[in-house]
């Protein structure tokens, strides 16, 4: 991710006053994940599933377990815990304390204060440092949040809500949905559960439509992508960190959890769902109603929970029908 607009860094902070049992004195310019952090950020590092970005990270420091080390290059600073999300949770929050609370924008004005060419309806506010492409309308009772960009030739319905958005020329987002909110990311506690800071933010390419009343999660420390030219039906739901590839169709109802990466050319019918941290390859075909629980490669149809691959799911279904 490149710098944020949308939340202040309070860093660069020393590794030692980061992580209490550290000597080191060096300077810590960000958090970023695996594949973002440069060497002058930490990063972390939780599950083998990542073991291919580990090795390849060029991050100065990394929380990690003690039984993951090993695959973390030998400049890396290896940082052992055995609660890495909760301790990368805790370093987020010193380097961005107002990503938290998720605070709404209070200083908002009219839209066409500033905006006289927009056309616009009744009741559009817009926060500081926005930008509205030639030819975009924007319906009723919308609100646009400080930093949201948004490209030209755009359609932004009634009743929605932009925050810590980039929308691409010629996006379509329709009446009632929610853009650029926090994720539902947190650790779990018995006594008090501690909420992941989000810093991300949502990129929406071009020629792409969003539903009415979708919710698009931002990303924790990386960014939501939906890719260009692709439809997200009624009552979609985007987690963080959620990467959509181009070309992609997702009918109304279906839930997608944080972190899956889907391909180009992806189809998937009403209702169905997808499990965080997953890989779905291009020209995949997910049946409506289907659970989708593990990778799914290339040119692949599936249907059924768990989801299987078509052929299957049909054997199975004629079996039951036989009994």
């Amino acid at each position: 991710m490149s710098n944020n607009p949308f939340f202040k860094n309070n860093g660069p902070f020393k590794l030692s006053k980061l992580i209490n049992t550290s000597s080191e004195d060096i300077l810590i310019s960000d958090i970023k994940d695996l594949k973002d952090a440069t060497d002058k950020d930490i990063t972390f590092f939780h599950s083998v599933k990542y073991k291919e970005l580990a090795k390849s990270t060029k991050a100065i420091a990394c929380i990690t377990k003690e039984s993951l080390t090993k695959y973390l290059p030998s400049k890396c600073i290896k940082i052992s815990n055995e609660n890495v999300i909760l301790l990368a949770a805790k370093i987020t929050e010193k380097f961005y304390p107002d990503s938290i609370t998720d605070n709404n924008n209070y200083d908002l004005k009219p839209i066409e204060e500033d905006f006289k060419n927009v056309t616009a309806g009744k009741n559009t506010l817009v926060g500081s440092n926005v930008k509205i492409g030639s030819n975009t309308m924007i319906g009723h009772n919308t609100v646009i949040e400080k930093n949201v960009n948004i490209g030209k030739n755009c359609f932004i319905g009634s009743n929605v809500i932009l925050r810590n958005t980039f929308l691409e020329n010629n996006v379509h987002v329709l009446d009632g949905a929610i853009v650029g909110k926090k994720g539902f990311g947190f650790i779990p506690n018995k006594s008090n559960n501690y909420r992941y800071p989000h810093i991300g933010y949502v990129l929406i390419k071009k020629n792409s439509e969003i539903g009415s009343c979708s919710t698009i999660d931002r990303g924790s420390l990386s960014i939501t992508v939906i890719g260009e030219n692709t439809y997200l039906d009624n009552q979609v739901h985007i987690a963080h960190n959620v990467k959509i590839g181009n070309n992609c169709i997702i009918a109304g109802q279906v839930g997608i959890a944080g972190s899956a990466i889907l391909g180009d050319s992806v189809m998937i019918g009403g209702q169905a769902g997808i499990s965080g941290h997953l890989k779905i390859g291009n020209n995949v075909q997910i049946g409506g109603g289907s659970g989708v629980i593990k990778n799914i490669p290339d040119n692949t149809k599936v249907m059924g929970y768990p989801a299987t691959e078509i052929r299957n799911f049909l054997k199975e279904k004629s079996k039951w029908q036989m009994q």
